[in-house]
């Protein structure tokens, strides 16, 4: 099967609002849409309800994609749009598409300022085995959001694109997320900001065993790191930037926690990138908490990266 923009579909906001993003990114990656819907029978007694029988729920299973699928091709003139309807676990219908997706476009509900934002439990469970990149996406996420404001203060799709944010250890600087990174940069002729975010070690108490006066010396050696940071920062980019010369990059290594970082830096985002361990297995959420952290509070759409 051909490689494709997929976004799943369960008729909410958040999911249009994903469907959307997905038709973006199909067209710069001159790619087809996929609409996937995944529908779990109703149980026997609720099936027989009138307002929920067979014939409803058929209707509503055809209908729903087809239109959205119509919407889609108006405003995206000439995008290939596929729709399929499974019957299934979803997330066990989504991961199966992520397996021949470029990226996977999920939607995520918004709650008020403070607290953030939910991710369902089947945006979890995707976001967390899918084979590919998963985009999360705020209900009400528009074209113009992605977009610098025009000189009047106006956002406008045809300004230039805010940058692509990258949060990245580097440690353990994987080339599948900075792959991702900077080829998502690059197709929208964005700017690419990276951040390395750290905390420093405090020093052991002095009741530590084998604790000596020059221990207090340990201010100074931490002042050290936010230089060797920015170094190994550095020189994990260079083979990258000769690949993608024309992606305008500026890195930077952060002193503070990684996702109250890489919230701060969503504000002025199209798209914050993080990664997660492939793992393999059914259940639970193995995303990481730095990918949680920011899933749940960036206000820009959020794409987790599989990585070895």
């Amino acid at each position: 099967m051909p490689r494709t923009v997929t976004a799943g579909l369960d008729g909410s906001a958040e999911s249009r609002a994903a469907a959307e993003w997905a038709a973006r990114e199909a067209r710069l990656r001159g790619l087809p849409l996929r609409l996937v819907q995944a529908w779990e029978p109703l149980p026997d007694p609720l099936a027989q309800a009138p307002l929920l029988g067979a014939e409803a729920e058929q209707d509503w299973i055809e209908r729903a994609p087809r239109e959205s699928a119509e919407g889609l091709r108006m405003r995206h003139p000439g995008l290939e749009v596929i729709t399929e309807q499974h019957t299934g676990d979803p997330v066990d219908v989504l991961c199966e598409a992520a397996g021949t997706s470029e990226v996977l476009a999920l939607g995520s509900r918004g709650l008020s300022g403070l607290q953030g934002f939910i991710v369902g439990s089947v945006g979890m469970a995707v976001t967390g085995h899918a084979e590919c990149p998963v985009v999360l996406v705020r209900a009400g996420e528009q074209a113009a959001d992605e977009h610098r404001a025009d000189p009047a203060g106006i956002p406008s799709a045809a300004t230039p694109f805010r940058p692509v944010v990258l949060g990245l250890d580097i440690t353990a600087p994987h080339a599948d997320l900075l792959e991702f990174a900077f080829r998502t940069a690059a197709l929208r002729g964005a700017p690419l900001r990276v951040v390395h975010a750290w905390v420093p070690q405090p020093p052991p108490p002095y009741d530590t065993p084998g604790y000596s006066y020059e221990t207090e010396a340990q201010p100074v050696a931490e002042a050290s790191l936010e230089p060797r940071n920015a170094f190994m920062l550095a020189r994990a980019l260079e083979p990258w930037r000769k690949r993608f010369p024309d992606v305008d990059v500026a890195e930077a290594a952060v002193e503070g926690g990684a996702g109250s970082v890489l919230v701060d830096a969503s504000h002025d985002a199209c798209l914050v990138v993080v990664g997660r361990r492939a793992r393999k297995g059914r259940f639970g959420t193995r995303i990481g908490h730095v990918a949680y952290a920011v899933l749940h509070h960036s206000p820009a759409p959020v794409a987790v990266v599989p990585h070895a």
